[in-house]
């Protein structure tokens, strides 16, 4: 059984939101028909490509976008979007994390005793 990971900054239900960036970037060059070419460009294999779009790839490696991204003519920014209170944000982070290990205790299968031979 996969294992799934939960964030509490960074979330999604199916896949991974930058395979939805990639794909509009894919069809804003007009090469969604000609993933061989992005795979080129990337320095990646088709299966890769077709893995994220329509395969079962739920979080792809950030290199792997970032060649692939890159090699579309995108580049990568980062912009402060909110002012940091660490101390507020951090008792925030703690109290979530104590409820997902909780709700995980809660949800693992119960142990079962062995019966002792008489």
């Amino acid at each position: 059984m996969a294992r799934v990971t939960v964030r509490r900054n960074y979330r999604f239900i199916d896949k991974n939101p930058v395979i939805d960036v990639m794909r509009t970037a894919v069809q804003d060059e007009g090469l969604m028909e000609r993933l061989q070419v992005v795979a080129d460009l990337a320095g990646l294999t088709i299966g890769t490509i077709r893995g994220w779009f329509d395969g079962d790839v739920r979080d792809p490696r950030h290199s792997s976008v970032m060649t692939t991204l890159i090699g579309l003519g995108y580049e990568n920014k980062w912009a402060k979007a909110r002012k940091l209170d660490v101390e507020k944000e951090l008792e925030f982070a703690r109290a979530w994390l104590k409820r997902e290990r909780a709700k995980a205790v809660r949800a693992a299968p119960k142990k079962r005793r062995k019966k002792r031979a008489a």
